[in-house]
């Protein structure tokens, strides 16, 4: 019996969809499997990335090296990780006091992180510093402390290539840990595609995005991933073509940033 035509896209649309559930849910369960008893290094686990980060690891059964600048947020990490887990599938977390402004103590940190476990599979580096302020009240020691933590750091690890490490990097647009507004009803807006186009501008990136991302990244050992909303990930993408609409783009962004901020 022959299919009528108009059920063809439907039934394309609808297999499609469950291919990529099950792809979705394949890779899930390949990540837990494939970082189960690692030792994976987190550099920030007390901000919102490496927090996330911390806790999906630690479902999965690595065994994490916690490192931050406070031992009181890093306990308070530790005891929300291990208060409802299970002993016989989760690793207690180590704790590791790392602070990237001190560069003196970089050598004693990297050895007590070798002590906890003799190896490190795997290092996210998610340490980083930002600052808002007018170019001539910044001190030239502020600007070399900020690039140590965010630039300097990181881009050493280009270097290890050679050695067969695997280094991944993701870019994404500001970090946005605010919880998500209540679902209302939507109301009538004059003008919807602005309004789109002003919600993929503001939104960011929520820190739980970005650890489902980290630990897709290392599990498929991607080098390069871009993560952003639909209009600045075409606006970088499209810069060497059309330079004037990423400047527009990150333009629009400033504006929107200070309107909010006043």
């Amino acid at each position: 019996m022959a299919i009528p035509s108009v059920m063809i896209l439907p039934m394309l649309i609808v297999v499609a969809a469950g291919v990529y559930y099950i792809y979705n849910e394949v890779m899930q369960f390949m990540s837990k499997c494939l970082v189960r008893n690692k030792v994976v290094v987190i550099t920030d686990a007390v901000s919102g990335v490496g927090t996330e980060c911390a806790h999906l690891f630690h479902k999965g059964g690595a065994r994490l090296i916690l490192c931050g600048t406070s031992w009181d947020k890093l306990e308070s990490l530790y005891d929300s990780l291990t208060n409802d887990a299970d002993p016989r599938e989760t690793f207690a977390p180590k704790l590791v006091i790392l602070d990237f402004s001190d560069m003196d103590s970089m050598e004693d940190v990297v050895a007590e992180v070798m002590e906890c476990y003799g190896c490190v599979d795997v290092l996210i580096c998610n340490s980083s510093m930002k600052l808002k302020a007018p170019v001539q009240s910044t001190s030239l020691e502020l600007d070399r402390n900020i690039m140590d933590i965010n630039y300097f750091g990181p881009s050493t690890l280009a270097k290890v290539e050679e050695y067969e490490v695997v280094v991944s990097t993701i870019s994404h647009t500001f970090i946005n840990a605010s919880d998500p507004p209540p679902v209302e009803e939507p109301a009538p807006k004059p003008n919807t595609l602005s309004a789109f186009i002003a919600k993929q501008l503001t939104n960011g990136v929520h820190p739980s995005v970005l650890a489902n991302e980290i630990v897709q990244t290392v599990n498929r050992k991607r080098k390069e991933v871009v993560l952003a909303h639909p209009i600045p990930w075409v606006a970088l993408h499209l810069r060497s073509i059309l330079p004037s609409f990423l400047f527009a783009v990150l333009g629009a962004g400033v504006k929107d940033s200070v309107l909010a901020e006043q």
